[in-house]
């Protein structure tokens, strides 16, 4: 069974004007994902900055999500899982917070690809299947070679799927021929996420089962719509969807992710902060265009 099916939101971590987690901000956030139909919560991925975060703030920040989500689904009465980014490029530290993520509560861990000295692809073998072995809990892999500079090849994907708690994949790869040979290779061996809110119903098209989703910070009724309807059986209302958003999906990518998100919550009454260094805040100018998309889109 699919940790969810739907839309994932990626969410944004809330940072104050003294530059700390702001968990009041972050509960909020959570509540109106919900609230809006989000299916899954994403703590600590690209979208959250968890590369800025220390280990005890990251392992705060999973905990804060892991309550307001339950208070949250129980406020509007389904549950909804948390899927904890556990990343890096050192495996036993991957191990280590993987572990600590899931006794705060977590339901499940995104790990993405190892960075900076990166590995082989018999190395991403070795990597992920012993993290998977140390870790007591159902693992999405997380390819995004755009920041990685390394992409787990379909035949890789292949083995990984074979272990029995790698159940999923984000693939933001953004390369369709990789997702269908992804699934042509691995069939219901693992579920495929779309990672690109720009190719959300392709995916779904040769057998993903939904997205987690950077524009679901701010559009989450659309993003979930957009697989819901799909799953429905309503591929032409899906299709209506997805290209009824493809101007707000581009613009949260105008410039660095999440650079564009953060500047839209503020505008949305979500006093988010700006993002960690070396990250900074979108232009004067684009930020007057984000304003105006923002209100064509009912958002403000």
């Amino acid at each position: 069974m699919a940790i969810f099916v739907g839309s994932g939101a990626a969410t944004c971590t809330p940072f104050d004007k003294n530059d700390r987690f702001d968990a009041q901000v972050y509960e909020r956030l959570i509540d109106f994902q919900i609230r809006e139909g989000t299916d899954a919560i994403v703590s600590c991925g690209s979208t959250g900055e968890a590369s800025t975060l220390e280990h005890d703030e990251h392992i705060e920040v999973v905990r804060v999500a892991v309550a307001a989500a339950k208070a949250a689904g129980a406020k509007y009465g389904r549950k909804v899982p948390v899927i904890a980014g556990a990343g890096g490029n050192d495996t036993a530290y991957c191990i280590q917070l993987g572990q600590e993520l899931l006794n705060v509560g977590a339901d499940a861990l995104m790990y993405v690809t190892p960075y900076y000295n990166k590995t082989s692809q018999e190395g991403l073998v070795v990597h992920y299947t012993k993290v998977a072995a140390a870790v007591d809990g159902p693992i999405v892999l997380y390819n995004v070679p755009s920041r990685t500079g390394l992409n787990i090849k379909a035949s890789t994907v292949e083995r990984l799927a074979k272990v029995p708690n790698i159940v999923a994949i984000k693939e933001a790869s953004g390369d369709i021929v990789q997702v269908t040979e992804i699934k042509e290779r691995c069939g219901d061996d693992i579920d495929i996420y779309a990672g690109n809110d720009d190719y959300v119903l392709p995916l779904l098209a040769v057998g993903g089962v939904g997205v987690i989703s950077t524009t679901a910070n701010i559009a989450p009724a659309g993003m979930h719509n957009i697989v819901a309807k799909f799953m429905a059986g309503d591929i032409k209302g899906s299709r209506e969807l997805q290209l009824g958003l493809m101007p707000l999906v581009r613009m949260m990518f105008w410039d660095v992710n999440p650079m564009p998100v953060k500047a839209a919550l503020r505008m949305m009454g979500y006093e988010v902060g700006l993002c960690r260094m070396p990250l900074i805040d979108i232009s004067d100018e684009m930020k007057v265009e984000l304003e105006a998309q923002l209100r064509r889109y009912k958002l403000l």
